[in-house]
């Protein structure tokens, strides 16, 4: 499993900044000709929100895309909202190395999950480029793509330092989303406002990991639970920054070793019910016991397949990970959501159990993912899935999940039916 990827973006206002994995985000304002930083990402601590397709590191402080005979790499950014923001500025650093003629870079932009549009392509640029984005992205949501065309692995493009601004506010700046339990939040791809507290020797066996917001409870806040069940070979420890993701945006977040049978995670959840009535604990009557999810990676969505049925349950997750018979679905009960990778050998099972699903459910077959990139690349669907279903966002579920050009939809190829 690859080491966990530290999220780097930033919302920020004329006189207020945001930006800790553990801190404080929401819906910021300004005079409407203040220039706002809606996103930056400098590669320092991995992709950030960007996934990648190919080759691409970071392990020169920027993202390097390699040539290959095989794949063109790329980097395409996670949705970023531009919600009640105007005047869209994207700026960047890029070198392109070594490129042959009828070689190039391409730097594109896609609306709303739409085509991409091109803003430049080139052999030989370098240095800073800084664009001014169209009128038709104010208000919308854009994904940014770096790809490259070459050949051999010493042609290279590095990217850095990319920016997002608005030079105007939309009449004053973003209005604060619809509220549901949790404080809302204006992005789901940045961490949400609690600080985190993880204890790694906590749940029935004192070998699991409870990952929840610091200050549970405050503003008399009651937070939903997830039970999350790694995959086969690996342990909390792997999937440590989606953990405290999670856990950020509100969600008491209980993690131990998993097996294809999800006994553990009931025996789990009897114990989170227990810490909510227990004076000892750090949790005492702030966990909401009735917004529940069971979901899991390969081995602990096969799991959470086995124990679907429990009544207390409001969803489940299931990423990278079929039933190996199909009739994992028969135990569903709640609306689902399924992740897959377009290079994970997983994905039949998994398009299997969608054919022979009665429940509502959501999949996505995420572009450029194998079957260990299929939780980090999706975890900020997950994270909205989590604030619709346990945290009553309602307004979540025509524009991120239930249309078309919804959201999420242009991460790769997206069915849902049953609704």
């Amino acid at each position: 499993m690859p080491s966990p990827v530290s999220l780097r973006l930033r919302l920020l206002g004329t006189a207020t900044a945001c930006l800790i994995a553990t801190g404080v985000t929401g819906a910021l304002s300004g005079p409407a000709s203040a220039v706002t930083q809606v996103y930056s990402e400098n590669f320092s601590a991995g992709l950030g929100t960007f996934v990648s397709n190919g080759s691409v590191s970071t392990a020169t402080g920027a993202a390097r895309l390699s040539g290959s005979l095989l794949t063109d790499p790329s980097l395409t950014s996670a949705p970023i909202a531009l919600t009640g923001y105007s005047g869209i500025s994207l700026s960047y650093t890029r070198t392109a190395s070594g490129l042959d003629v009828g070689e190039a870079f391409t730097v594109a932009y896609s609306v709303d999950a739409g085509a991409f549009t091109t803003l430049e392509s080139s052999r030989t640029a370098s240095g800073s480029a800084s664009f001014q984005l169209p009128s038709s992205v104010d208000g919308r949501t854009v994904r940014l793509r770096f790809s490259l065309d070459a050949s051999s692995a010493l042609e290279t493009l590095t990217v850095d330092d990319v920016l997002v601004q608005a030079s105007g506010g939309g009449g004053g700046g973003p209005t604060d989303p619809p509220g549901g339990t949790l404080p809302p939040v204006t992005d789901v791809t940045a961490p949400g406002p609690y600080a985190v507290t993880v204890d790694t020797t906590a749940g029935p066996g004192n070998d699991g990991w409870l990952v929840y917001p610091a200050n549970a409870g405050q503003n008399g806040v009651n937070h939903p639970v997830l039970v999350w069940g790694p995959g086969a070979g690996s342990d909390p420890a792997a999937y440590e920054d989606m953990l405290r993701q999670w856990a950020s945006h509100g969600f008491v977040v209980y993690s131990e070793v998993s097996s294809s049978s999800g006994d553990y995670m009931v025996d789990a959840l009897d114990w989170i019910e227990g810490q909510n009535v227990s004076p000892s604990s750090p949790l005492y009557q702030d966990i909401d016991t009735s917004e529940v999810a069971f979901g899991g990676h390969s081995r602990g969505s096969i799991g959470t397949f086995d124990v679907a049925d429990d009544p207390r349950l409001e969803t489940t997750i299931h990423v990278a990970g079929g039933s190996f018979d199909g009739n994992g679905p028969d135990n569903l009960r709640n609306p689902a959501l399924y992740i897959g990778g377009d290079d994970d050998f997983a994905t039949s099972n998994v398009e299997r159990d969608y054919a022979n699903t009665d429940v509502p459910v959501w999949f996505n077959v995420l572009n450029g993912t194998d079957h260990i990139a299929a939780t980090r690349n999706g975890q900020h669907i997950i994270t909205a899935w989590l604030r619709w279903h346990l945290a009553d966002e309602e307004f979540r579920r025509t524009p991120d999940f239930l249309r078309s050009g919804c959201t999420f939809c242009g991460l790769g190829e997206t069915q849902y039916k049953n609704w």
